[in-house]
């Protein structure tokens, strides 16, 4: 009875746009998903700062409750022609409901992640190592100036810090552990790789494109001149860049991406120009002008490959990078509810597996400080 009173008022939410006045200034069932979904993770993994199995009640919460968000999906279908034959050999086409292809294939993988995800958090029953509280770690320095630190958390006082036995885990643990991290590290990849496969089928919102700058060259800068460069290096122009930090990194990705979507908007319009009618000009100004025309159009079309590769190089290096500004408005103004859906299970698993992944480097570096003091 519990379970169904806490589905009705989700799914009233939803219905309402989470506008619970009813007053109509809700928000679309594409973006209210994506939100419930985003919300659940935080509620459910948010506080995920140790490995540790998860409590039983916040396991059985997530499955719940993302199973009634998902199931959304299993009315998703399209429609594809077929022909049916009647038993007189007569045959007449009608329109059969498919299941949505995108949401069959992605779906079910995002599913065998999930499950993966919260097995080997399970897989943390009895560990060789336990967690302190920062303030511990900082009275413990006191008393012992020499002894290095063990934390890679600096700045984030609320972290508790990996402790392992003096001589460092066994090589058992350690295996187990290494192998742990190789598989959260091939969700993360896997979870991305949806993630960002999804952001590019969603529509670039109209408002997005009136905001951006009419100039390509005016919003990167002195990084136009690294791109137009002959001798063009993703890596070369990160290594020269100042992308020290994660929001560093946000803001180079966010010009990059305004200038790709000005260059290609610039190329499209240039493809759908009319003709001049003009007779005034002869055939030899109309070659200088279509010469003129396909070298402009060369020149953007390699400088979008560059910008698109820098861009792919930058989040190699930054793999946690938060969501660009194109990311954010795209969620926003998303009104395909499998895509909404596909979207943001796949950028909480990614985030899920990408702090189960940091938090194993944690443990895997206090070893490697307490085998080096012994």
């Amino acid at each position: 009875l519990a379970e169904a009173e806490i589905m009705k008022e989700r799914f009233a939410r939803l219905l309402l746009g989470e506008d619970m006045s009813g007053g109509a200034k809700g928000v679309s069932t594409a973006l209210a998903l994506s939100n419930a979904i985003t919300n659940l993770s935080a509620s459910v993994f948010g506080n995920l700062w140790k490995l540790e199995p998860l409590a039983t009640s916040r396991r059985r919460m997530w499955k719940r409750e993302m199973n009634w968000l998902v199931s959304v999906t299993d009315y998703i279908v399209e429609l594809v022609p077929t022909w049916q034959t009647f038993p007189d050999g007569s045959s007449v086409e009608i329109m059969v409901a498919n299941p949505r292809p995108d949401l069959q294939i992605n779906l079910p993988a995002l599913r065998k992640l999930d499950m993966m995800l919260l097995d080997c958090l399970e897989s943390f029953q009895t560990p060789e190592f336990w967690y302190v509280d920062q303030e511990h770690m900082v009275c413990c320095k006191d008393k012992a100036p020499n002894r290095p630190s063990v934390s890679k958390h600096e700045g984030k006082w609320w972290l508790p810090v990996p402790k392992v036995p003096p001589s460092g885990l066994s090589d058992e643990a350690k295996k187990a552990l290494l192998h742990q991290k190789e598989s959260t590290s091939q969700i993360f990849k896997a979870a991305m790789a949806i993630n960002s496969q999804i952001l590019s089928e969603m529509e670039v919102p109209d408002a997005y494109l009136e905001a951006l700058p009419k100039n390509g060259k005016a919003i990167l800068g002195d990084l136009y001149r690294y791109l137009s460069s002959d001798e063009f290096s993703a890596d070369a122009v990160l290594g020269v860049l100042d992308v020290s930090s994660e929001h560093s990194a946000v803001e180079l990705a966010n010009r990059i991406e305004a200038a790709i979507h000005v260059w290609q908007h610039k190329l499209q319009n240039k493809q759908t120009q009319p003709a001049s009618k003009d007779n005034k000009f002869n055939a030899r100004n109309s070659w200088v002008m279509v010469k003129e025309f396909v070298a402009d159009a060369e020149k953007k079309e390699v400088l979008v490959d560059r910008a698109e590769g820098l861009l792919h190089s930058l989040r190699q290096k930054f793999p946690g990078l938060p969501q660009t500004l194109l990311d954010m408005q795209k969620i926003q103004f998303n009104k395909d509810v499998g895509q909404s859906i596909l979207e943001s299970y796949s950028r909480v698993l990614e985030s899920l597996s990408f702090n189960i992944t940091a938090r194993i480097d944690g443990v895997l570096n206090a070893d490697e400080v307490a085998r080096s003091s012994s």
